[in-house]
């Protein structure tokens, strides 16, 4: 329960990043190679934070996309060549969002702050 904690501040934490690196919007994202490799990392460093995440927060939770999340992790470590970068961009613009609200909900039903 604790470690599920620590792992859900280190997850809101990459969001907030990510949030931060593409306040710009779509263009500047795009355009700025320094910053989609700041994401990158970010989405890496938020999808392995998810898989270490219990799988009794994961089942008390089923409507998170736990398995697309990690399928998304695999792409970023093994298929990054492959990689879409605008289809990243559609991720962080769509999904990411909530995400942060769901990752905010568990935390305050485990008693922290989010």
């Amino acid at each position: 329960m604790k470690d599920d904690r620590l792992y859900l501040i280190h997850i809101l934490e990459c969001l907030a990043r990510i949030e931060e690196y593409t306040a710009g919007g779509r263009d500047a994202f795009l355009a700025d190679t320094r910053t989609q490799d700041a994401v990158l990392r970010n989405l890496q460093t938020m999808a392995e934070s998810t898989q270490r995440l219990s799988s009794e927060l994961k089942t008390a939770h089923p409507r998170v996309p736990w398995r697309d999340i990690a399928g998304f992790r695999n792409v970023l470590v093994h298929d990054y060549l492959g990689l879409n970068i605008i289809r990243v961009w559609e991720i962080v613009e769509r999904d990411l969002p909530g995400l942060k609200q769901s990752m905010q909900t568990i935390m305050r039903e485990m008693g922290g702050h989010a």
